[in-house]
């Protein structure tokens, strides 16, 4: 099982690997979006804003937020890790449940092109 430290850890990864991007990646991080992100095997939660080409203000709360995130994801520490890794295919993942996702539209298809 993952940790709280490897999932902090795969948020990093993924938030330089936005910071870097280009092409059709690099305009889906142009959303200026707050993001949760709830590791629901470590009962926490990260949160941030998508902003700017990266995760930004990543704090770690317990349990599920009190504010409701404009993009919010819920999934293990494991299958995060996965993910932020290229080990686990996020429409894939998306479609069978172990990721879910509550998020416009037009995000969700965003995030498609991030993951």
């Amino acid at each position: 099982m993952a940790t709280i430290e490897e999932c902090r850890s795969a948020l990093a990864t993924l938030s330089a690997n936005l910071a870097k991007a280009d092409g059709a990646v690099r305009d889906a991080t142009a959303l200026d979006r707050s993001l949760s992100c709830r590791i629901t095997d470590l009962g926490v939660t990260f949160v941030g804003r998508l902003a700017a080409g990266s995760i930004q203000d990543v704090v770690t709360l317990p349990g599920a937020p009190e504010r409701k995130a404009q993009i919010r994801l819920a999934m293990t520490g494991d299958d995060l890790v996965r993910l932020v890794g290229g080990e686990l295919n996020f429409a894939k993942a998306w479609g069978s449940g172990r990721v879910r996702v509550q998020a416009s539209l037009r995000d969700v298809l965003r995030l498609r092109s991030l993951l």
